[in-house]
């Protein structure tokens, strides 16, 4: 953990849906201009966790915070536009050619631009995530899953967020494609000096992406520190996450 405050800080976070207790207090902190990724397995909650900062998902106890604020308070649009996103799925609308899916914030709410402007701006980050402008006037159904995500990834920058937060951002990609999307996810990172959270159980784009690593487990975080310290922790539930080990602390659905 660095002295630096934090930008993001969540403080005993609960969230149950019915029976299921998915987050059970979760403590934890990302720095200004810091990668995190977080890792677990599939139904932790680690989509959870970010919904509840975007306002998705109501949590039922506990804090979070953005630089100091309490994230259920304030304005809550101004609130949202610090934030990029890009989807596990891609989330792109199928009726709107590829220009407009990147452009779609930038056209709606206070601030938005004319339709020329922001064509220009979509052009320039699909142009930024490895995508020509003759892609630009295509729809989804007409681009591959690898295509789709930088769609998608060009989508999350286009309004230059402070924080953007990355869900599963290599699922359903074969393995080159996913270190493109690795690459590309790393360097837009730096380059725009942003707060990033990623959501992942891909140890190759932890490696790729993460300055921090938390793992999430059972509703709590069960150790967090360095991307460089993964493989010589001790915590025993983290070395059978790593090293996908079927023996361990991590019951395996038969």
């Amino acid at each position: 953990m660095t002295d630096a405050a934090p930008m993001i800080r969540f403080s005993g976070l609960h969230k149950a849906f019915g029976s299921n207790r998915v987050l059970r207090g979760v403590d934890l902190e990302v720095v200004r201009g810091e990668s995190l990724v977080v890792i677990g397995g599939s139904g932790t909650g680690k989509s959870v966790l970010i919904k509840c900062v975007l306002g998705l998902v109501q949590p039922d106890s506990g804090r979070i915070e953005v630089e100091g604020r309490n994230v259920t308070t304030g304005d809550r649009d101004t609130f949202l536009s610090r934030f990029g996103m890009l989807f596990q799925g891609g989330a792109l609308f199928d009726s709107m050619p590829v220009w407009q899916n990147v452009a779609f914030r930038l056209m709606r709410g206070p601030g938005r631009l004319s339709n020329e402007k922001a064509r220009a701006r979509a052009l320039e980050k699909l142009r930024r995530v490895g995508l020509g402008a003759d892609v630009a006037d295509r729809f989804p159904a007409e681009l591959s899953g690898g295509m789709q995500k930088r769609v998608g990834l060009a989508r999350a920058i286009a309004a230059e967020p402070e924080i953007i937060f990355f869900d599963e951002p290599t699922t359903g990609l074969d393995p080159i494609m996913s270190g493109v999307i690795n690459t590309l996810v790393r360097e837009l990172v730096v380059e725009m000096g942003a707060t990033a959270i990623t959501i992942t159980h891909d140890m190759t784009s932890v490696r790729a992406i993460a300055d921090r690593v938390a793992m999430l487990h059972d509703g709590v975080i069960h150790w967090h520190g360095p991307v460089s310290e993964i493989d010589s922790a001790d915590d025993p539930y983290l070395r059978q996450f790593v090293g996908g080990l079927p023996e361990g602390p991590i019951e395996a659905i038969r």
